[in-house]
């Protein structure tokens, strides 16, 4: 009897799907996990995170400026700020690739780390996200957002370099200010001092900017370092005439009303922070007007608008607001030591 040979069964070799998950198959693979940071990292580059700081302390000297308390107002306020500034910022290296390509390579768009559609998007998208929360924050607060963000997109996209180029940005910053003051319903009249100082000092920071990849420039500093110098006199000084909110509450007897003098104080104090911050790298650009130091002169007067604004609020006789917005102070510093460690730019 023929025997029948049965034929033997063959394993298939497990397939991805068919394998059980070793441990730690979970977890991601080192390539992926640089890659991811990669991008993290070029994104912070190209949105200039270091120099957040400096933005939230716009809506709340508005807020003091108008002689109000910041509110849920004036948070949605900051968010909108948040958005429009991180807009700007993505939309200049978007409108600069061009130049950065010769001057800048190593920038995230010419190096090719972000792509020029995805910085275009990313613009697109915080400015609809900033109007949005301006519009949440009340119409007078969308009355200032929307031509704050016009001011933007014209900056970056024609004004830039123009001579019209600083005193669009000083506009920007004016505007962001007012902002904080329209969100809180008080009008924004009272805060227009104040946007007139924080925007002089915008105008003289962005006017040393424009060659902080050429050098060259003494004059710039020299103006920049003249500015300073005026405004801390100007924010050391009291206003004479507080917003209606602010004289009722510092009335005698009555509830927020500081001793004698305290935010006379306090504004001298955060005027000479100021000008420590600012005057110091503005003196070594017009002394040695060479890129490095140019660019260090743009970044002291980036971080110095933090000081300012809490000098503005305390002029304003916000005691309680100054001191909040010069918390931020040492993150600032913070962010700048990262950022200098990790080679990111604040300008």
């Amino acid at each position: 009897m023929s025997r029948t040979n049965i034929p033997a069964q063959r394993t298939a070799p497990p397939t991805t799907t068919d394998r059980l998950p070793a441990a730690g198959d979970a977890a991601p693979r080192p390539a992926d996990a640089a890659s991811r940071r990669g991008r993290a990292g070029a994104w912070a580059e190209l949105l200039r995170l270091p120099a957040l700081p400096t933005v939230p302390g716009d809506a709340l000297a508005g807020a003091a400026a108008a002689g109000v308390r910041p509110g849920p107002r004036t948070l949605l306020a900051i968010g909108s700020s948040l958005c429009l500034y991180e807009a700007g910022m993505a939309l200049n290296d978007w409108a600069d690739r061009a130049e950065d390509a010769a001057e800048r390579p190593h920038r995230p768009i010419p190096s090719g780390r972000i792509e020029p559609s995805a910085a275009l998007t990313a613009a697109c998208g915080l400015t609809g996200a900033g109007l949005l929360l301006a519009a949440r924050a009340g119409r007078p607060a969308l009355a200032v957002a929307a031509p704050l963000a016009a001011t933007v997109w014209a900056y970056d996209l024609a004004l830039k370099h123009t001579p019209a180029g600083p005193a669009a940005m000083a506009a920007a910053r004016g505007l962001d200010l007012l902002l904080g003051a329209a969100a809180t319903g008080a009008g924004t009249r009272a805060a227009l001092p104040s946007a007139a100082l924080l925007g002089s000092h915008t105008l003289a920071v962005t006017a040393v900017s424009r060659r902080e990849t050429t050098g060259g420039s003494v004059l710039a500093p020299l103006a920049a370092l003249a500015t300073t110098g005026a405004l801390t006199r100007l924010v050391t000084r009291r206003r004479t005439r507080l917003p209606a909110g602010r004289r009722a509450a510092a009335a005698p007897g009555l509830p927020g009303s500081g001793p004698p003098g305290t935010t006379g104080v306090l504004a001298a104090a955060l005027g000479a922070a100021y000008a420590a911050t600012a005057a110091r790298p503005y003196a070594h650009a017009a002394l040695n007007p060479s890129p490095p130091l140019t660019q260090r002169a743009v970044g002291g007067g980036i971080r110095a608008t933090v000081p300012l604004q809490a000098a503005l609020a305390a002029r304003s006789g916000s005691t309680a607001t100054s001191l909040l917005i010069a918390c931020l102070v040492p993150a600032g510093r913070a962010f700048a030591r990262r950022a200098a460690m990790r080679k990111v730019s604040i300008t």
